[in-house]
């Protein structure tokens, strides 16, 4: 039995007005997916453990069979994991995000214009942050360079600030209200401040400008944690897994559970990432003897985060076509036995431009074994069918059929 778990991260969302109170899942054309629908078991799950953030750290953690409750310890952690630091037990890390503020003289006044510096390449971030590291780094504090705005800071026997906000949590907001205040979190507004004005003039932001883009021109500190430990996935599940995804979170759950972390080039965690080269690298994995693959696409997040109908829509319907099209045509095609589970991590609603708890709808798909199912793969028919899951770990027992973990 080969397993593919193909994880649309935000992609559930809330009834929206533009579409007559319809969700981009309902609306969207997906007719491979509301094909396996049909005969398919339907449901909604809680993912996120009652009393902790919504974040896709730990909503991930939870589809993959992992209680967060038990084994999250923040969620920068898990991106060093991926861009390659050796944590010590001492250390606090906190993802360093590049974001765009407006240009207030002080920095309280102003404004979170964009969490991403208008989705900054990973080439123009490095720079930045090599720059900055050059200028703000000690033998306490190191920052690390990762994927666009997505970047590490590694405290050496640090502590825990505990009043750090997401920036995508306050996109079009006076940042004022949710700039650090504990005795820790201080010495993070003073190296944001410090950003600011040697990120203001940078020749990197000069360009961006001039092109009619948004600067990165601020760090933003958020997603604190210490040095995790995470059982192995083969350990755990007595398969071989692998993780596809763009994004540092992802992969470095992958690396810390010993799964083979595949890279696809093209990938990029947003709408124009290469959807039909993320299948193919599923079924190549899956050929070369693997048993279960995470498939997981950050674009209708993104899309969530910015507000972006018209992209969150196309996002799902490229999930439809060029991945989940892809992967059963191509399993079918081989013979394979072979269980599909399709489900956002969590919702990311346009109307509030973040994550949220509420259970997501999800689909488990079986070669071979046909149930009664629904007509369309959405939240109001995920909803009808009655049946709730009260955990991803519950849902990771069930898609992988047993009893529990």
């Amino acid at each position: 039995m080969k397993y593919v778990v193909i994880l649309g991260d935000g992609m559930a969302d809330y009834p929206v007005s533009a579409l007559g109170g319809k969700t981009p899942l309902a609306v969207a054309k997906k007719p491979y997916i509301d094909k396996l629908a049909a005969v398919s078991e339907v449901g909604l799950c809680t993912t996120v453990p009652h009393g902790m953030k919504p974040g896709s750290d730990v909503a991930n953690l939870s589809v993959l069979g992992y209680n967060p409750a038990e084994c999250y310890t923040g969620r920068s952690p898990l991106e060093a994991a991926s861009i390659g630091i050796n944590l010590k037990d001492t250390d606090v890390t906190a993802r360093a995000n590049l974001v765009a503020l407006s240009e207030e003289q002080n920095f309280e006044d102003k404004t979170m214009l964009d969490y991403s510096a208008g989705e900054i390449t990973t080439e123009e971030a490095k720079e930045l942050i090599d720059y900055l590291g050059k200028e703000l780094n000690d033998s306490v504090y190191t920052l690390y360079s990762g994927v666009s705005y997505r970047h590490c800071l590694v405290i050496d026997r640090g502590a825990i600030a505990g009043d750090l906000t997401p920036p995508h949590d306050i996109t079009g907001k006076k940042i004022k209200e949710f700039l650090p205040k504990s005795a820790s979190g201080l010495k993070y507004l003073d190296m944001m401040k410090r950003s600011f004005e040697l990120l203001k003039d940078h020749p990197v932001n000069a360009a961006r400008r001039k092109a009619g883009k948004l600067p990165a021109n601020s760090l933003w500190f958020w997603g604190e944690g210490t040095k995790p430990v995470l059982q192995s996935f083969y350990e755990r599940c007595g398969i071989k897994g692998g993780m596809i995804s763009a994004v540092d979170l992802l992969k470095g759950i992958g690396k810390l559970t010993g799964m083979r972390v595949i890279e696809v080039a093209g990938a990029t965690g947003n709408y124009d990432t290469d959807f039909a080269g993320k299948a193919r690298a599923c079924l190549d994995a899956l050929a070369d003897g693997l048993d279960y693959v995470y498939l997981h696409m950050e674009a209708p997040d993104e899309c969530g985060h910015h507000g972006d109908l018209e992209h969150k829509i196309y996002s799902i319907e490229q999930i439809d076509s060029e991945v989940v099209s892809r992967i059963v045509e191509g399993l079918e095609a081989r013979g394979e036995e072979f269980s599909i589970l399709i489900c956002p991590d969590h919702p990311t609603p346009l109307s509030i431009m973040t994550h949220c708890s509420d259970p997501v709808p999800y689909l488990i798909y079986r070669s071979g074994r046909k149930v009664k199912g629904v007509k369309k793969y959405d939240e109001e028919n995920a909803a009808g069918t009655g049946i709730v899951l009260q955990s991803g770990v519950e849902l990771a027992a069930r898609f992988l059929e047993r009893d529990k973990f």
